[in-house]
Order: C-alpha cells, then structure tokens, then sequence
C-alpha cells in the first residue's frame, strides 16, 4: 500500500545525544536499544473515521521519536499497518450506505493528508491488511500445525458455509502470556470484551484466548484461508505477522496508544513468540497516554472527535495543531480545549515572528537544548519551552532570517517556521 509523503528533513550538524525512554514495566527512564539495526513498528489506523487529535499525537509522538533517533545517528526502519478489514469498517460502512472498501479508501486518504499537514515522518513499509492476506493464512497455519492453536465450529445459522470455524490461540502452551503488558488476570478480564475480545464464545479453552481466524460468516467479506477455510484474520494477528515480516523478532520499539497495552500489544507478541520460539517481540514498548475532549476521552465510539481535517478545512495552520499536541509529554492524559488551540497558534506566530529577524543568536545553545529534551523521554513541553525562551530573549532583534534555528526546529520537533 502506498504512503504518505515525507517531509524533507533538514540535517543537524552534530548528532542528537542517545533516545532515552521510560520502560513500561519498570517505570525507568533507560537508553533505547541501538545496538541492532533500529526497527520501530507503530500500529496504525482503522479506517472507518479518521483523524482525530487522540491519533494525532499518536502519530505526532512516534514522529518525534524516529526523528530523535535519526537525529542520534540511526537509521530507523519504521513500519506501520492499516487494519482495512474490521469489524468497526464494517459496521460503519453498514451504517453509512457505503461500500466498505470505499469507506476504507476515503479515510485512508484523509489519513495520509493529515499526515503530510502535521509534517510526520512517512513509513518505509506502510502495509494493508487485504494486500498481505496470504501471509496471515501462513502464519496461521503454523500455529495449528505446531499445536498451539485450535478450531471452535461456529454456528450453522451464522456460518457462511458448511463446516465454518474460528481458530484460535491457545493460550496455555504460551508461557510468555502476560509479560509484555505486566497485567493481572482480574485486569485483563475488566478490559478484554470492550477492546475487541470475544470472552462469551463458546467452546474458548480459555475465555482470553485471542481469535486468530474469524470463519465465513453470512454477508461478510471472506477470503481462502486454505485448510482454515474461507473467512478473515483476527486483528492481533495481523500485527504479528506485518511486524515479522518487515522487522523480524525483538525489533527495537512498538508504539501506539495505551488502550493498545492490552489485549493488542500483549496478544501481538504472545502470538509472534509462539511462531518464532523467541523473545520478546519487541525490546521496547511506548505509549500515547489518552486525549479527552468534553471530559471523556476522544474516541469513534463516542464520537466526541476534534478531527485534525477539519481543523484544517478551517483554515487552521496544521503547525498549531502539531504544537498543540507537543505541550504535553506523551506519557500523560490532557483534555484539549480551544483554548490550547489558541494559544499554540500565537506561540507559532511568536516564534515565525522572531525567526525571520533575530538571525542564529544562541542557536548552538537552542540546538543543544531541545535535542537533549527530546532524548530525555521525548520531553517535547520543555523543548517548547526552551524555544520561547529563545524568542524572548530575542524579541527585539533586528538581525535577519535564523536558518541554524529554523532547521533545528524543524529537525527536532518537526515544527516548519
């Protein structure tokens, strides 16, 4: 599947100091794995109603990071998917009176122009889940054919066909279950149904195994899963398989956000350890901590969405929308309100402003600041803050256009004066 565009990148002249980021399971800020090729995997959009300001800085703080560790000297094979067969894609399309495959190709397409907009770095591998259908059959394959997962018949009345099953994995052959999120069973049970689990199927060995394949059923999409029969893979599942296929076992870094910690990121690696016999799936985990909006969180179900594509067809500079997202540290939960909104479009003109007439004064000492807050676990406040730090000082110069200052800025935060 195609990408979005890139932004041309500027070159910092010495490197960034070392991406360091906070270890989920011990709460440690620690040095970013390096000493492999670098591999960051960021799970992506389903495109059913796309994008909102909880995406943004999803995408926003992964941009960040892959720009960091560029920036240090790394180059970064960065992966990310496109679940354009789901249950939500469906229903929406359903809903809407609209073929879903073009549900899918309209948001996908918003997706990629919010993207160029906010400046994020485009994937080298940007895969659909549709164009990579025999590789999920493969891999599922192996799994029956190693005894580590198994066939639940699905009812007649739903089935699309005769002899229909769902496969799925067996969770007690994997040893590894649980490490990647650290949960407790209780914890997993409280989330799992809303999330996407199936925890009342009949006939589950156990109630959180994960679906790995959903068989025919009446009305719905399907395609020749071979000895599986008909239908279309789980949504866990396809993460493992694109991950594997592009990065391989124990790539460096998956991101996304925290409603991802579980079942998706713990399913998605419990699933790629029983395919390959190896760990982890991924060295490092991060997550975008939830943006609320109206004191609920911003999501589709919900519908209180701050949609990035229409902020722009307001004529709102997307470069303000992108500051507005780096005045919080990805690790924390805000609320966005229009005030916030307001005010990263006044500090974007500050800084333009003082940009075009206070010339490189203090650029090596800017330069040295922001890299290193960005390399403290991706601090993008105190970046910010270090640049208005910088306009003030410089408020009443007269000294010309600040090239070093422009491109480091855009470098580091992405941010194009």
């Amino acid at each position: 599947m195609k990408s979005w565009s890139s932004p041309s990148l500027p070159t910092l002249e010495t490197p960034a100091p070392a991406l360091r980021m906070r270890a989920e399971l011990t709460g440690e800020v620690e040095p970013v794995p390096v000493d492999k090729p670098v591999g960051v995997y960021v799970c992506g959009i389903t495109p059913y109603d796309t994008t909102h300001l909880g995406h943004a800085a999803t995408y926003v703080t992964f941009d960040l990071a892959i720009r960091a560790l560029r920036n240090a000297g790394h180059p970064v094979t960065y992966v990310q998917n496109v679940t354009d067969i789901d249950d939500p894609l469906l229903e929406r399309a359903a809903r809407d009176g609209i073929d879903w495959v073009d549900l899918a190709q309209r948001e996908i397409e918003i997706f990629h122009g919010d993207m160029e907009a906010l400046r994020n770095i485009a994937p080298q591998h940007y895969v659909g889940v549709v164009e990579t259908m025999p590789r999920h059959v493969e891999v599922i394959l192996k799994l029956v054919a190693d005894g580590v997962a198994y066939g639940l018949p699905v009812d007649e009345p739903e089935a699309g066909a005769p002899g229909v099953q769902d496969f799925y994995l067996d969770l007690s052959t994997q040893p590894s279950f649980g490490a990647t999120s650290g949960w407790t069973r209780e914890q997993m049970l409280e989330v799992f149904a809303d999330r996407g689990g199936d925890p009342d199927r009949a006939g589950k060995r156990d109630v959180l195994d994960p679906l790995l394949w959903r068989g025919r059923r009446v009305g719905e999409p399907h395609w020749d899963g071979g000895e599986l029969g008909d239908g279309r893979p789980g949504w866990h599942l396809e993460c493992t398989t694109i991950a594997l296929d592009h990065l391989g076992i124990s790539f460096t870094l998956q991101g996304g956000g925290t409603d991802l910690v579980f079942p998706h990121h713990e399913m998605s690696a419990v699933q790629a350890e029983a395919l390959t016999g190896k760990s982890p799936f991924a060295r490092r985990y991060a997550h975008q901590a939830m943006v609320a909006y109206d004191g609920e969180k911003m999501s589709k179900s919900l519908g209180n969405l701050v949609k990035v594509s229409v902020l722009r067809a307001a004529g709102v500079d997307p470069m303000a929308v992108r500051l507005a997202v780096l005045d919080h540290h990805y690790g924390t939960d805000w609320e966005y309100t229009d005030d916030q909104l307001t005010r990263a479009q006044e500090r974007l003109a500050t800084w333009r402003d003082v940009a075009a007439r206070a010339g490189d004064t203090d650029a090596d000492d800017l330069i040295a600041t922001i890299t290193a807050a960005l390399a403290e676990d991706l601090d993008s406040p105190s970046a910010l803050a270090a640049v208005d730090a910088w306009a003030a000082r410089n408020v009443q110069a007269e000294s010309g256009d600040s090239p070093r200052v422009r491109a480091a800025i855009d470098a580091v935060l992405g941010v194009a004066l």
